[in-house]
């Protein structure tokens, strides 16, 4: 059984910050890629960055690009998504998945593992 659970959404003013958290249960999370989706009301389901599995390297969409940073502790087994300089356009429920290969995919098709989801509500 492989279970992800996020944590740390909430709301918070424009140019502040957030750290989002991935557990992963069942699972080396370290094995496999991982990413942080987001979803805004009426819009699909957007990438925003991922981390590969083994080699730790990253993907960042261009609309985070030097704003958003994602980590992995192997230790604790998570992943987390370090968020700075919110924007409102950012506001999403925010998804942790993960891949079966270690390899980044871009498409939500490519992840299995899903998380509950977590909201992040950037205000003006």
């Amino acid at each position: 059984q492989v279970s992800l659970v996020e944590s740390g959404g909430g709301l918070v003013q424009a140019g502040g910050s957030l750290r989002l958290s991935c557990a992963a249960a069942g699972r080396t999370i370290s094995n496999y890629a991982t990413a942080w989706f987001r979803q805004a009301p009426g819009k699909e389901r957007e990438f925003v960055v991922a981390i590969s599995g083994n080699s730790g390297a990253t993907s960042v969409a261009t609309s985070v690009k030097g704003r958003f940073t994602i980590s992995r502790n192997n230790a604790k087994n998570t992943v987390s998504l370090e968020m700075n300089n919110l924007k409102p356009e950012d506001t999403a429920v925010y998804y942790c998945a993960q891949n079966v290969r270690t390899m980044i995919g871009l498409s939500a098709y490519d992840y299995v593992y899903w998380g509950q989801g977590t909201q992040v509500t950037v205000s003006s």
